[in-house]
């Protein structure tokens, strides 16, 4: 691996989070209409820099361990703040976060990837597979039915552990086994879930320290052999 991205990710100034990044979003939450929002565009400008240079050191902490995460660019990684409330019933336009996404392709590559996500009082890193299509869950369950004993190792790290004690999460789980499989199949709580993630909260202190940037990558570092192992699976 070319060792370049990560050392100057270490030479180069530490920046975290800035305290108006996070008072813009509780106002904005406490104020979700245009108007308002509007008012304070110029504040919205600022919070979103500020997350943008963020995540821009996020993607070269990543790349010390996960190179190719090196090669994006934020805009690429970064939601945008407007909801989708065409099909909804909560027609509130904005989100009350900031968020980003890191996989090989950005934010809209179907395979496993890494997540931040910067709410007042909410923030958390996840990772895994959140919606697999059931092409995709197909083979994702079929690798963990043949590799049980390594996926066992990946989730039973002592570094996955420290990070992720509530380990792996469904975004949903059948009720009976999939078909092909048997109830007493030693993988089958995780071959009934519908999605694969992992997920360790941080506060709004946590972000606000000059080493939040590196507490985020360790727990993406700690995640990426289960990261590894799902995208092996669907490629």
């Amino acid at each position: 691996m070319n060792p370049v991205p990560f050392l100057l990710f270490k030479t180069a100034k530490k920046r975290m989070l800035q305290q108006s990044t996070l008072k813009f979003l509780t106002n904005l939450k406490k104020n979700n209409n245009k108007n308002w929002f509007e008012a304070h565009r110029d504040l919205y400008e600022e919070a979103k820099q500020d997350f943008a240079f963020m995540v821009d050191d996020i993607i070269k902490a990543i790349a010390g361990f996960d190179e190719p995460i090196g090669l994006l660019k934020p805009k690429e990684c970064t939601f945008r703040i407007n909801r989708d409330v065409r099909f909804s019933a909560d027609k509130r336009p904005y989100k009350s976060n900031m968020a980003a996404a890191f996989s090989r392709g950005g934010k809209k590559a179907i395979i496993a990837g890494y997540y931040f996500h910067c709410e007042p009082g909410q923030n958390f890193v996840a990772g895994g597979f959140y919606n697999p299509m059931p092409q995709e869950l197909a083979k994702i369950r079929q690798e963990i039915d043949y590799g049980f004993d390594e996926w066992q190792k990946i989730i039973g790290a002592k570094k996955f552990r420290t990070h992720f004690s509530e380990g792996v999460q469904g975004t949903g789980t059948l009720v009976r086994p999939p078909k092909g499989y048997e109830e007493d199949n030693p993988a089958i709580s995780f071959l009934k879930m519908k999605g694969f993630i992992v997920k360790q909260q941080f506060t709004d202190t946590d972000l606000l320290d000059k080493d939040a940037v590196k507490k985020i990558a360790a727990a993406f570092e700690a995640m990426k052999p289960m990261i590894d192992f799902l995208n092996r699976a669907v490629e």
